[in-house]
């Protein structure tokens, strides 16, 4: 794995760092804009003190902070895969490129020593499990890494209420910020409930320690941050596409790994680009968060 030197020194200085995920940039947002939106995201992480790392894969070589050749290698070299925990080894010892996922960039972050990871949303349990078990490899990972992660809940085509179960199971903290119910990506709210909230990144830096402090089980925290109402996706709109995409997706045929690129499309569509634009709001609430968050916990 190789870290950038100024991660590198800013890990060895107690500096705050906040790791950014890639398959944003290679597979969420179309040219040029993919690569203008990740300088912005490194961009919100500095105006809040913090030092942006963003992971990916390149030729083979796991790297924690890329510099701006690496980033428009992510924006625009063709056939990157999406690489999540499982696919790092074949990745490195195949010596391919790749965007990493939130399982990968979580488990990179945590080996390099960056305890903060911003995101737009997390994966979970898809709708229907009972019949077809379809569950992200995201919930896993984060079930066994010692990492805060700052999301806006789960993507709204899973089973929101569902995946609150699983990660509860699992052990997986998750606490609001600022409200007393869990974000529904697009969406300020689900309308599912969450046991505990914060008002503070200061609050979010205390449970970090308190987690440190009482050992046990290496599991993550999640700080759900909800995207502004006056940002969010118009929720009858939400719904309505969402229905239809669902029923498309039904008749097509379409299943497993590729159910989520084919509804998120679908919704980018149907809601005539709104959803990409309530998706970036949310992930830049995220990443400033993530930055403060950050900035906390090197306060100490």
């Amino acid at each position: 794995m190789r870290v950038s030197d100024e991660v590198a020194e800013a890990l060895a200085t107690g500096r705050p760092v906040v790791a950014l995920e890639s398959t944003i940039i290679s597979h969420g947002l179309p040219q040029p804009r993919n690569l203008q939106v990740a300088l912005e995201l490194e961009d919100l992480v500095r105006q809040a003190g913090a030092v942006p790392a963003t992971v990916a894969v390149l030729d083979g070589v796991p790297r924690v902070g890329l510099d701006k050749d690496g980033l428009d290698r992510i924006a625009t070299e063709p056939g990157l895969r999406k690489l999540g925990f499982r696919d790092l080894a074949p990745a490195a010892a195949l010596g391919l490129s790749g965007a990493t996922t939130v399982s990968g960039t979580s488990f990179l972050a945590a080996r390099a020593g960056v305890r903060v990871f911003a995101t737009g949303g997390l994966g979970g349990v898809h709708r229907g499990w009972t019949t077809v078990q379809d569950e992200s490899a995201d919930i896993d990972t984060l079930s066994r890494t010692r990492i805060t992660v700052v999301c806006a809940g789960v993507k709204s085509i899973l089973d929101v209420p569902a995946t609150l179960q699983r990660l509860e199971t699992k052990q997986v903290t998750v606490v609001g910020y600022r409200t007393d119910e869990f974000p529904g990506f697009y969406l300020h709210s689900s309308g599912e409930p969450v046991d505990w909230r914060v008002e503070t990144p200061q609050e979010a830096a205390g449970i970090m320690r308190a987690q440190d402090t009482l050992g046990g089980l290496d599991t993550a925290l999640i700080v759900a941050n909800p995207v502004p109402a006056d940002l969010q996706l118009d929720p009858d709109l939400h719904d309505r596409v969402l229905a239809e995409g669902l029923r498309a997706a039904e008749e097509r045929g379409v299943t497993g790994q590729a159910i989520t690129p084919f509804l998120l499309e679908y919704l980018v569509e149907g809601t005539g680009g709104a959803s990409l634009e309530a998706n970036l709001a949310a992930v830049r609430g995220n990443t400033r968060l993530a930055g403060e968050i950050a900035a906390a916990w090197a306060a100490g």
